[in-house]
């Protein structure tokens, strides 16, 4: 995590061990699994101090530690040693930083000693949701309140059923840069996209429809897929690495697919690295533009069961290359997705080898 940069939509917030109001040694990253309010107010000192935490008081009852907890940042010692403010249960906590260590981490101090008052909201995975910024003057709090609001309820522990080992991630993408993918799509050339099958030793492309029908838009431009590769860093890699223990550095094809409902488009079972030309696969992404505009078109593993998945716009769906899937018909409307995949330097080595091998066909 670089430091000099601000936390934003979807990165994952650094971990942390710092001295709070009732354990000498809180452990950040064990409170994932509910929505995280931190606050960087800075001291009760200030007018933001006094109204932001009297606020987080008020929202108490949502405040459960089941969907929802805050915790404030104090970088005045005067906060502890008078009693300015006090853990309350279920919900409230303070984490003590007066070496601004944590303020830091977050860039709440910055490295010539400037302090920003500002609220990070964080999700079940401790990514950010999103960050408000304000002033030591500051007592407007209505986007803040409105967003606590709006955040989804987690709801109570149920027996999971069989599922595929599989890793879904909200956030990756803005809504925003979906639309100007989708909206490349539209303007540039498209083509049928094939598969690679192995014949006779070598990997060759085809297109079949009763297999696979899916039209790619392949990204030319370099500012385009700079953000998305960036994003891909930033906000994927690091639930990968966390969950696979596999640190991807390289991406395969930055393409815009399309499902197209007037065509029951389709990709049935298939594994995504069974040739010499795709043996160097390791993670596939499916990353979902235009959720909720279609039909149709989950996500299935046959292996592990009927169930579908998805992802919400701007949200991933990754899994071994290795598994079992398939894209079920689109039965209405138009499903955009970015589908790239992901590998890593000793990869790279089999992707050159092998490069060789690959035939197209028409």
């Amino acid at each position: 995590m670089s430091s000099n940069t601000l936390l934003n939509f979807g990165e994952p917030g650094p971990w942390f061990i710092a001295r709070a109001t009732s354990n000498e040694r809180f452990v950040f990253h064990s409170v994932a699994g509910r929505f995280v309010i931190l606050g960087f107010y800075g001291s009760m000192k200030t007018q933001f101090g006094r109204t932001f935490n009297a606020t987080m008081q008020a929202i108490q009852p949502l405040l459960d530690d089941t969907n929802l907890c805050y915790f404030g940042v104090s970088n005045d010692p005067d906060d502890e040693s008078l009693n300015a403010v006090s853990e309350s249960l279920p919900g409230i906590r303070y984490f003590w930083d007066f070496e601004r260590r944590i303020s830091t981490l977050y860039q709440a101090c910055t490295a010539d000693g400037r302090f920003q008052e500002m609220v990070y909201v964080l999700d079940p995975m401790l990514r950010v949701v999103r960050r408000f910024d304000f002033g030591p003057d500051a007592n407007d709090l209505d986007a803040l309140l409105a967003l606590l609001q709006s955040l989804p309820n987690i709801g109570p522990p149920y027996l999971a059923l069989t599922q595929a080992p599989v890793l879904v991630v909200p956030r990756v993408f803005e809504p925003g840069l979906c639309e100007v993918l989708i909206d490349y799509y539209a303007k540039h050339d498209n083509e049928d996209s094939g598969f690679m099958r192995e014949v006779n030793g070598k990997t060759v492309g085809m297109v079949d429809y009763s297999h696979k029908r899916r039209r790619d838009c392949q990204i030319d431009d370099e500012a385009l897929r700079t953000a998305c590769m960036r994003r891909i860093y930033h906000r994927l890699i690091p639930e990968i690495e966390k969950a696979f223990q596999f640190k991807a550095n390289r991406i395969e094809r930055y393409i815009v697919a399309c499902y197209d409902g007037t065509e029951k488009g389709h990709f049935r079972a298939h594994r995504d690295n069974t040739t010499p030309g795709t043996a160097h696969r390791k993670f596939a992404v499916s990353l979902f533009l235009n959720s909720g505009n279609y039909e149709g078109g989950q996500l299935r593993f046959p292996e592990f069961g009927p169930a579908l998945y998805s992802a919400p716009v701007g949200g991933a769906v990754v899994f071994s290359c290795s598994l079992l899937h398939e894209a079920t018909p689109v039965i209405a409307g138009t499903r955009y997705m970015f589908l790239p995949f992901l590998y890593d330097e000793a990869s790279g080595k089999i992707r050159e080898d092998n490069a060789s091998s690959i035939v197209y066909q028409s």
